[in-house]
């Protein structure tokens, strides 16, 4: 559950974190730094529009995976990279709680205009269901559950079309919602009642592996919906993009982890990648050669965001793709 209390509202995206704020986080790992820039983005650079003599750029945009929920700035994998890389600088546009429908609407609105040499769209798997959504619960700082609107698209005759610009600034009540409207609300999973039931008996592991648990079916059908809408809005980012882009699906842990089948999310985004000329990686293929006793410490023991530990592997993966990139399209230009 989002804390409210660190972000504020914006008439773009539906909120964005409170610019130019250093607080700590509560959580299980102890307590992490959280930073956040002249825009209002979890990024240590201010987002200047020139580049640095001799720097590389890149642009990053993904959801609290990307952001570095659960972890200090300076353990995520946008800094991991900076280590790794000499010379290279990580302009991080990761929000918490966002669906790549808003990611979009980030890089049009906050991204304009800043010279940069490669562009990063990493989308957490989840987000499937994040584009079809049209509200989503957050919490306040009395812990109140307080529902709000986001923006979100629709296909009409194979176009986006931007729905609910500007979201309501306030917060809506679920019984004032029509019925069609309800099902539209972003609850954060499938089989939320099992989900509970196995966390509480300890055996979650073994009831999704009985059962060919499949966090994300939507990715079943090449013409489910949610994936129409998704493939469409991951084409125009990508084919009206002018530089470099790595197309990066983050994988869920059950994937991570092997309890749940990643061939049909992995399908998808190659044929999305085939039909848009973009760099795909997958780290997945790299996350699974570590031990399963390693991978498990990718996530924290309750919390399902990555570990400092997920963060450096999901870097060490991507780091030789920009490398290769940074090479062949653009010291050559």
């Amino acid at each position: 559950m989002i804390q409210r209390q660190i972000f504020e509202y914006n008439d773009v995206l539906g909120y964005r974190f409170i610019p130019n704020v250093k607080v700590r986080i509560q959580h299980e790992s102890g307590g992490y730094l959280l930073q956040t820039n002249n825009c209002g983005f979890r990024c240590k650079h201010n987002f200047l529009a020139p580049k640095k003599n001799n720097i590389n750029r890149i642009l990053l945009f993904g959801n609290s995976f990307t952001a570095g929920e659960g972890v200090s700035d300076s353990k995520r994998y946008s800094e991991v990279l900076e280590n790794i890389i000499e010379e290279l600088e990580v302009f991080n546009f990761g929000l918490p709680g966002s669906g790549t429908d808003q990611q979009y609407l980030t890089h049009q609105t906050f991204a304009k205009g800043i010279d940069h040499d490669l562009l990063i769209i990493a989308v957490l798997v989840e987000n499937i269901r994040r584009v079809t959504s049209h509200y989503r619960y957050y919490e306040n700082d009395q812990g109140k559950k307080l529902l709000f609107a986001k923006p979100y698209y629709e296909l009409e005759n194979n176009e986006l079309v931007l729905k609910q610009r500007p979201p309501d600034k306030k917060p809506i009540e679920e019984k004032d919602l029509p019925d069609s409207e309800k099902k539209t609300i972003d609850t954060g999973g499938r089989f939320q009642f099992l989900r509970k039931l196995v966390i509480k008996t300890g055996v979650k592991e073994f009831v999704q592996k009985s059962i060919r648990y499949q966090p994300v079916p939507e990715y079943n059908n090449p013409n489910n919906p949610a994936w129409l809408i998704m493939k469409k809005i991951l084409e125009n980012w990508i084919i009206q993009h002018q530089k470099q882009v790595i197309l990066m699906p983050i994988p869920l842990y059950q994937h991570i982890e092997e309890t749940s089948d990643a061939l049909a999310y992995q399908k998808r985004f190659k044929e999305l990648s085939d039909a848009t000329g973009c760099t795909l990686h997958d780290p997945l293929t790299d996350l699974l050669k570590y031990s399963p006793e390693q991978r498990r410490k990718f996530r924290f023991e309750h919390d399902i965001h990555l570990t400092p530990k997920g963060h450096e592997a999901i870097a060490a993966s991507v780091a030789p793709v920009i490398e290769k990139i940074l090479l062949t399209h653009i010291k050559r230009t």
